[in-house]
């Protein structure tokens, strides 16, 4: 006999049959979670008028900033966090991809940031981190991404399919290639992988050609080393040229490896600033930057960098790195630096604000900055921040 109590225990075994069989399982990735979501809508926007004199990202007299968060923009938690302990939106978003695990083009990353009104910076990395080693001496050994791979087309149809999917954004990109390739951690790295004495420029000039005969005209480049440390790579070997970099990019943390102890941003940036006067024109932006609270100074060392930033007019712009790496960088997870964070971003000189029909600011000011005071070679440890970006 079907009694009603049966019924209700038939079609709850058949719905418990569906969840836990017929569903699919949802990973808990963050590139799972991205590529699961609602899609994300296509921007609008209504490009101003052509100008004479098109507004410029940053204006002069002003500089952004930006954040990078370990889940991108595919889950939000932490941008949420960091906007909150800011006090105000950032004007830039980092987000990394590697080569061997993005293998196609997918623009919802791009439009999720520009619909929060951010320009988007891809750390675009030509290796496959999953394999990485942890022997610190053979991190960048990976010869299916030896840069002589890249320069010998290997990878253009990657390269290009790529190229034209940033092309049919039809807005801006930055696009930060093969980062801290002063280094010896990363497979692109002049220093590990067999590479050769010439092979990065040759590597990054390849990439950018192919963009450019694809008649990609909405690409920031960002050229990214590390802050220069003992037996890094000259800079001057390694720079492909004013005429295939926009900006300049730069890596360095107060309290990573070898910088316990404590050292304002002056002290951690200033011998590389100093070499990269002779090396390149183009403006600067610290790409990657953090500090540490293990001696309790997270917050008095973010006062100093916030302070310190507007007496570098040729730095337009800084990237913070909210996540939990080494250790926990975000601002959001100290109070005291959360309060230091907003009340320096809170002046007129971080109040840029992008848009989609903005130019990105490519020269330097008319006057540039006073020389640092000389003092001797800061070492800034290069292994803890080569695993950050990803």
């Amino acid at each position: 006999m079907i009694t009603l109590p049966r019924i209700m225990f038939l079609t709850l075994l058949l719905v418990g049959g569906y969840v836990f069989v017929v569903a699919p399982r949802v990973e808990t990735s963050p590139v799972a979670r991205w590529e699961t979501k609602v899609a994300e809508p296509t921007p609008t926007f209504t490009p101003s008028p052509a100008a004479k004199d098109p507004s410029q990202f940053p204006p002069a007299g002003k500089a952004f900033f930006g954040i990078f968060t370990e889940r991108g923009p595919g889950d939000l938690t932490d941008y949420n966090g960091f906007v909150r302990a800011a006090g105000k939106a950032p004007q830039v978003m980092m987000f990394a991809q590697g080569w061997a695990t993005h293998k196609k083009f997918d623009r919802q990353p791009f439009d999720r940031i520009v619909n929060r009104g951010m320009l988007p910076m891809l750390g675009w990395e030509p290796w496959d981190y999953r394999v990485e080693s942890k022997v610190d001496t053979e991190r960048g050994t990976q010869p299916a991404y030896r840069l002589s791979k890249i320069t010998d087309g290997s990878y253009d149809a990657y390269i290009r399919s790529y190229a034209e999917g940033i092309k049919a954004l039809g807005y801006p990109v930055a696009l930060r290639f093969a980062h801290e390739m002063n280094g010896y951690w990363y497979p692109w790295c002049e220093s590990a992988n067999g590479n050769k004495r010439g092979d990065y420029v040759a590597a990054w000039r390849h990439v950018h050609d192919l963009f450019d005969d694809a008649g990609v005209r909405n690409v920031i480049w960002v050229w990214s080393p590390n802050v220069v440390y003992e037996n890094s790579t000259p800079l001057s070997q390694l720079y492909p040229g004013d005429d295939y970099v926009d900006w300049v990019g730069l890596s360095g943390y107060y309290g990573t490896a070898g910088m316990e102890t404590y050292q304002t941003f002056e002290q951690i940036y200033r011998n590389t600033l100093s070499e990269l006067k002779s090396v390149s024109k183009r403006p600067i932006v610290v790409t990657e930057v953090a500090a540490t609270d293990a001696a309790g100074r997270k917050a008095e060392w973010i006062t100093d960098l916030l302070k310190t930033l507007p007496k570098h007019p040729e730095i337009i712009g800084f990237m913070w790195y909210e996540s939990v790496k080494e250790t926990d960088w975000r601002i959001a997870a100290s109070p005291a630096a959360s309060a230091a964070f907003a009340a320096g971003v809170a002046t007129p000189y971080f109040s840029a604000t992008w848009a989609p029909d903005t130019v990105p600011r490519r020269t330097l000011p008319a006057v540039a900055a006073s020389p640092a005071p000389s003092a001797s070679r800061t070492s800034a440890s290069p292994t803890p921040s080569a695993s950050r970006s990803r």
